[in-house]
Order: C-alpha cells, then sequence, then structure tokens
C-alpha cells in the first residue's frame, strides 16, 4: 500500500479523480508503480520516440510523471516519424514540448554528460548495429543514480520470432570492432526468418529485401534479438544495475536499471 501511496501523491491532478486514478494505477506494468515516483518531476531523453507505451494509461506513463522530456532521433525524416527538426519541436504528449535532436542513438555528441535524470527508449535498441556502444552512450547522459528504461520487442510475439536470440559474445565483438549502421550482417538471417505475416500488411519478400538494403536510410532492420537474460548481461556491462524486467502487451520487453 506504501507504493501506492507514493505514487498517489505523484500524480496530482489524477489524484483528485478515484476513478481515474484507479484506472492510472492499473495500467502500469507490474514493478513500475514501485519505480515511478522515481520520474515524477525529472528531466528525461527518450530514444526514437515518441511512444505510446510511456503514455498516460498506458504500461509505463513516464509522459505523465516528467518535468520535461527531450528526444533523439537519427534523421530529420524517419519511416515513424515522417518529418521532424531540432529544437523546441519534441511534442511527445499533448502540450508537452521537448528538445529534439538530431543525431545517431550511439553518437550522442550533442548531449553532455551526466545532463539528464532518465532516459527511455522504447523498441529502438534493435534498430542500433552497435547495441552495446549505443547503451554506453546512453549511461554516460544520465546522472549518477539515475534510471535507465528500456522496452524491446518480445520476440515470441513479433516477427523475429523465427530467430535465435543473439549471444553476449556477438554483441561484445560488434562493440570492439567499432561496428556501425552501414552494418548488414545479420542481413541473410534476417531475411530467411523474417515473419512477413506479422509485418506490415502487403510486405512482400521482394519489398522487404529491397527496404532492408537500404536499412542505413531507413533504419528498419532489427539486428538483434534480446530477452531478459541478454539485457541484464548488457546492463552490467555498462554498469547499469538492474531493478526489473518485465513483459507488458502485446509485446514489450522492459528492464529498467539504476546507473552506478
Amino acid at each position: 500500500m506504501r507504493h501506492i501511496k507514493r505514487v498517489r501523491t505523484a500524480l496530482s491532478p489524477i489524484r483528485r479523480a478515484p476513478a481515474l486514478l484507479s484506472r492510472y494505477l492499473a495500467s502500469f506494468a507490474g514493478e513500475f508503480r514501485h519505480h515511478a515516483s522515481s520520474f515524477q518531476g525529472q528531466l528525461g531523453l527518450e530514444i526514437g520516440g515518441p511512444s505510446d507505451v510511456f503514455r498516460r494509461f498506458a504500461a509505463l506513463p513516464v509522459y505523465a510523471l516528467a518535468r520535461r522530456i527531450d528526444g533523439v532521433n537519427f534523421s530529420s525524416t524517419t519511416m515513424w516519424e515522417g518529418r521532424i527538426r531540432e529544437g523546441m519541436t519534441y511534442e511527445y504528449a499533448q502540450g508537452k514540448i521537448g528538445r529534439q535532436f538530431i543525431g545517431e542513438a550511439s553518437s550522442l555528441s550533442k548531449i553532455q554528460s551526466r545532463t539528464y535524470d532518465f532516459l527511455i527508449s522504447s523498441h529502438a535498441l534493435e534498430h542500433c548495429a552497435n547495441a552495446l556502444k549505443a547503451m554506453s552512450e546512453w549511461r554516460r547522459v544520465i546522472k549518477p543514480g539515475g534510471l535507465m528504461l528500456l522496452v524491446l520487442p518480445h520476440r515470441q510475439d513479433t516477427f523475429d520470432h523465427l530467430r535465435s536470440i543473439t549471444p553476449f559474445e556477438h554483441l561484445l565483438e560488434d562493440e570492439s570492432r567499432e561496428i556501425d549502421e552501414t552494418d548488414l550482417t545479420h542481413l541473410d538471417e534476417i531475411v530467411a526468418l523474417h515473419d512477413l505475416a506479422r509485418d506490415a500488411p502487403g510486405l512482400t519478400h521482394e519489398s522487404f529485401l529491397a527496404r532492408a538494403l537500404k536499412n542505413h536510410e531507413n533504419r528498419g532492420l532489427h539486428h538483434h534479438v534480446f530477452d531478459e537474460d541478454l539485457l541484464r548481461r548488457m546492463f552490467a556491462h555498462v554498469q547499469v544495475t538492474p531493478l526489473f524486467a518485465d513483459y507488458a502487451r502485446p509485446m514489450h520487453l522492459i528492464i529498467l536499471g539504476r546507473v552506478d
């Protein structure tokens, strides 16, 4: 009960409406309710958003808790957000605007170290060719004691269900070789095992291959496939202590950690 009281104190317009509060708390993904107050009034950075999973009444309603959230996207044109521009243009929720950065997820050169209280990302890390490099860079911009909240595709619920979990040793090799976003190491595996029936309607093998070959431009490929054990090893590698891992419908693998 004390965790619910902490969240009630943090969510001030909602706490005045019991039905809304009940719905709000019920929407939280498992253990997130125990950590929700740590996001209250804090400054955050999102990689690859905005994301439905962070909206109010979603599994991880960080947008409603934070003071402000800035965003990073790899290009001024993406297949998810369309056209975007740098500056105070990152509208992550209705009436909530943060700073939009354009840059690689694995090279946040425009952001000073220890700038943010937390970092969030939904269904973005799998699009990074060098996942450990990206995660290390994400950790760099978080203050000591800050939080990293990641959401990734749950393999069994997506078009990756025929693929194997990526070995941690492979991620270490990518890091040591300084793999960049032009890398197509996994192309043959992806094309062979991608379940088109679970992807966009009308997508054919030919059109998927054509899109995949231009991945440096569109970033549509899932380079790697993750599970909880792999994510925990990755957190340990970049010195982030896991606080909980969970699953939320329809396809979200969730992990929260604290920067050491």
